[in-house]
């Protein structure tokens, strides 16, 4: 099993990040802007701006800048963001613990309200239990992450005032106030991929529910929710833990957007100040840092 990961990480992480790192570096210092001009405002000359440029190293060769952000890359140095005035490394520790927290919240949310939907839609195969757990998939597949955010918060935070509209506290300062906090953003993130989940357990419990193990262990008197629990939905598992993976990579893309409706200070929020402000080595490491976390998580899944 080690063995299997080294290769894994050798063979799938390491090429993956190369890809990457050449294909967003070109693209991000091909789009418009000139960070040297938006630091120094628009009162600035030609002059002042050419020579701020050339101490960012942004007036040399693109491959040259590239060859010099990959031997930082190496040691292990992911540059200093332009307008954060810190390492990369640095922004990214401050706010990635707090998109992982959203991420790992919605995904809970997300099995508990899918699985549980899907077993009893299996269970109830056409009945009106079954259409009912499905109309609520199709219409989590159907509301869109920052319309249901929005409702939410108009709803549930300013008219009933039962949670936070806005704002953070860090878990280990007031554990209470970060769970109310997160609430909202995690039921919008989890709801909206609990229709996957849903979807995929119910295909797979019906594909289980028909095999001769099945009514084998039913024949020797075993208890339904011993047949459910422990025979079909385990060996159901498989496609829905993949389901759960891929739900997973969505869900660290899908919180840009509910981060910045509720003011969650995540990587979503530094992901749009670094594309306003072209702040290319901040941009550049979050792209590398969520490419990575995407590989660990196939890895991971795999090993499962």
């Amino acid at each position: 099993m080690l063995s299997y990961i080294c290769r894994r990480l050798l063979f799938d992480l390491l090429p993956t990040l190369l890809v990457v790192a050449v294909v967003s570096f070109i693209l991000i210092h091909l789009t418009p802007g000139d960070p040297a001009a938006l630091m120094l405002g628009d009162t600035a000359t030609p002059t002042q701006i050419a020579a701020l440029r050339s101490q960012l190293g942004l007036d040399k060769p693109l491959p040259v800048q590239f060859g010099a952000w990959l031997i930082q890359l190496l040691h292990g140095n992911l540059g200093q963001s332009i307008f954060l005035q810190q390492s990369v490394l640095q922004g990214l520790s401050d706010r990635l613990p707090v998109t992982l927290e959203l991420t790992l919240l919605s995904i809970i949310i997300a099995v508990l309200l899918g699985g549980t939907t899907g077993i009893v839609s299996a269970i109830a195969r056409g009945t009106v239990l079954d259409k009912a757990a499905m109309g609520i998939a199709l219409l989590g597949l159907s509301i869109p992450d920052f319309y249901l955010s929005l409702m939410l918060a108009l709803v549930v935070g300013v008219r009933l005032q039962w949670l936070p509209v806005a704002g953070y506290v860090p878990f280990f300062q007031n554990p209470l106030g970060n769970l109310l906090d997160m609430l909202m953003p995690a039921f919008t993130l989890g709801f909206i991929q609990a229709a996957f989940i849903s979807r995929i357990t119910r295909s797979s419990m019906l594909e289980v529910k028909g095999m001769d193990f099945i009514r084998t262990v039913r024949a020797k008197g075993a208890p339904e929710w011993r047949v459910i629990l422990l025979h079909m939905l385990r060996n159901a598992l498989i496609p829905i833990i993949s389901t759960i993976a891929v739900v997973a990579s969505v869900l660290m893309g899908g919180a840009i957007i509910v981060e910045s409706v509720f003011d969650i200070p995540g990587v979503g929020q530094l992901v749009i100040s670094a594309v306003l402000n072209r702040d290319y080595p901040l941009l550049q490491g979050i792209v590398l840092a969520v490419a990575a976390l995407y590989v660990c998580i196939d890895l991971a899944v795999d090993v499962i």
